[in-house]
């Protein structure tokens, strides 16, 4: 790739964004569009309500069919009722719990707000559903369409601080199902207890007593897409392993093949739904859909079986965890849930774990703003990687002074024996005692810990809705310009961070190609790599953009100090004094071998076509 070929590219990316930014439809034009639609809308709500009235008198007659069905089977009694809400808080949750089911119809995260400052709802009762599903003779019970009544202390009560609350199903007044629900103050747990008394005769043996969760969780962030990347189910197993689905697709799984599951959970970027088994569920089947409706993140559902021995009462210990993904907050609740958070893969994740987050921890605890710890971050970060930082200057300095007796070779061999001229210039590497990967091995150890900021950064919850600067929530985009999205690269902004961060990587590109005396297509791929960089990072966070910005400079502020220590003179007499020592052999490693064995295979296959032409 040539200055042409680079500089082409470039202008039509500018001409893309510049072509999508005029052709974005005037607001003239949208009113007028918003009242067509509006018109539409109207004439299919007006056809709506009348095939509604039409059809109002079926539904009427199928649901006194099915009321006097209800009423003849087990739990008949409960089949009909009114719906009423109890509601059990402290200071960090408000639990609604509905008599429909005598579940938790709804949680509200009082602490919390969404993006657009409405009371963080975490699921509500239309879109959630959670009981228990039995056999019981030929007629199979679900809890979740049954009416509970709470118990005589309840009934006066429809909001209580902290405390408890029984619901119950009856069967008889010997025999019932209880759900008993518990919420102390300052947690974020909430406590079930189900308890069986004297069902062992109604529910069938030999059939499992399944326990089902479902729930629609919605938009809470800015960016439905980022909810989407980090929104998924996931459980603890077997020998204390957590794994998840849904992350990246739509997908369903078998639980419980491998162990007992201690817990699953129905997890969104910043917030977690948790249902915790302090006996384990036996085996059950989680599931998750991603959905395009606007304003919905993911569908979850998951059906748990628990064991239903003949004991004239059962009890099954359970616990909710309703709040935020805080590493330091989930790791207090045990269980490990702090293991829903993405921290990386393999090392990252315990460079995250063991590094970062207790640097970070310290950096918070002085009570700072959240822009001046990533600075503070950043400086120890540079200031830990600065003998790494400096090797890697040290090296590409030294490559710059031997291009000139690189490039006498080159013209010496010519470029039509690339074999040939590559043993040359290690025949040179070795006689100077110059390592020609001295300058990428340094940078290949610094790769893991700015990977793992990668991960790092996007599941922070502490940066949720925290301004710095311009930057009003650095848990997110911060975008300056927006427009109608771009097909081919999936974009409708542009991140001023994210732009001031690929800015300053062209210029370290440039620096570093001065030093190290880059050529070629080399060359110009140091400028490509930003610019995708740019297309990649737009829509991540402005903390994690602000992060690599911070990077960049302090990397061109070490880069000067250090090039004030290097001198070129001195690097060239140094080398100029190791070509006159005789070379020593070293033994080769297996590596080397096989490269010289390769070269020298190379260097006879372009041999022979040479003397056949002769």
């Amino acid at each position: 790739m040539d200055r042409n070929t680079f500089t082409g590219l470039f202008l039509v990316l500018i001409i893309l964004i510049g072509f999508t930014y005029l052709s974005k439809p005037s607001s003239e034009e949208l009113k007028r569009e918003q009242i067509v639609q509006d018109s539409i809308a109207r004439s299919k709500n007006i056809k709506a309500a009348s095939s509604a009235d039409t059809t109002a008198a079926k539904n009427n007659t199928a649901e006194a069919v099915a009321d006097s069905s209800i009423l003849k089977g087990p739990f008949g009694q409960a089949g009909q009722g009114a719906s009423k809400i109890v509601i059990l808080q402290n200071e960090h949750l408000k639990v609604s719990l509905d008599t429909k089911g005598g579940r938790i119809g709804s949680v509200e995260l009082k602490e919390y707000k969404t993006f657009d400052k409405k009371p963080l709802i975490l699921f509500n009762s239309e879109d959630s559903n959670f009981g228990l599903i039995f056999s019981a003779g030929n007629n199979i019970v679900s809890t979740k369409n049954l009416y509970f009544s709470p118990s005589a202390n309840d009934l006066t009560v429809s909001n209580k601080d902290s405390g408890s609350v029984t619901m119950r199903l009856s069967y008889s007044e010997s025999q019932y199902i209880d759900y008993i629900y518990s919420l102390k103050g300052g947690s974020y747990k909430v406590g079930l207890t189900i308890v069986t008394k004297g069902l062992q005769n109604v529910i069938s043996p030999n059939q499992p007593l399944s326990l089902n969760w479902e729930a629609v969780l919605k938009q809470k962030e800015k960016d439905i897409n980022s909810e989407h990347r980090y929104s998924g189910s996931y459980y603890n197993h077997a020998a204390n392993e957590v794994d998840h689905i849904g992350t990246t697709k739509d997908e369903k799984k078998e639980l419980g093949d491998d162990g007992k599951v201690k817990w699953i959970s129905f997890k969104q970027h910043f917030f977690s739904n948790v249902l915790i088994a302090k006996n384990g569920f036996d085996k059950g089947t989680l599931a998750v859909t991603t959905s395009t409706a606007p304003g919905i993140v993911k569908s979850f559902s998951a059906n748990m079986q628990l064991p239903a021995p003949r004991l004239d009462v059962n009890s099954y210990p359970l616990e909710f965890y309703f709040g935020p993904n805080r590493f330091t907050t989930l790791k207090a609740q045990g269980y490990d849930l702090e293991r829903q958070i993405d921290l990386g893969w393999g090392p990252l994740k315990w460079i995250n774990r063991v590094a970062v987050i207790p640097l970070f921890n310290v950096l918070e605890g002085l009570g700072w703003g959240y822009g001046l710890i990533i600075l503070v971050l950043t400086i120890i970060l540079k200031l830990v990687l600065t003998p790494l930082t400096y090797k890697s200057y040290l090296s590409m300095a030294k490559m710059r002074v031997l291009k000139p007796e690189m490039d006498e070779i080159k013209a010496k061999v010519g470029e039509d024996n690339p074999t040939l001229l590559q043993q040359e210039y290690l025949k040179l590497y070795k006689k100077v005692g110059v390592n020609p990967l001295g300058g990428c091995i340094p940078m290949v150890l610094q790769l893991p810990i700015v990977m793992a900021f990668f991960f790092f950064f996007p599941n922070l919850f502490e940066l949720r809705q925290e301004s710095f600067l311009w930057m009003k929530d650095l848990s997110t985009y911060d975008s300056i310009i927006n427009f109608t999205k771009i097909p081919l690269i999936n974009i409708d902004h542009i991140s001023l961070m994210c732009l001031l961060m690929t800015i300053s990587t062209l210029i370290i590109t440039y620096f570093n190609n001065q030093t190290s005396g880059a050529t070629g297509q080399m060359k110009y791929i140091g400028y490509i790599t930003p610019v995708i960089f740019l297309g990649v990072l737009n829509s991540y966070p402005s903390g994690l953009n602000y992060y690599y910005f911070l990077a960049n400079l302090l990397t061109f502020v070490q880069q000067v100090i250090i090039r004030q220590w290097v001198n070129d003179e001195k690097i060239h007499a140094r080398i100029q004094e190791n070509k006159k020592k005789p070379v020593t052999e070293k033994k080769k490693s297996k590596f080397q071998q096989r490269m010289d064995d390769y070269l020298r295979q190379q260097q006879a296959t372009t041999k022979e076509p040479a003397k056949k032409k002769k």
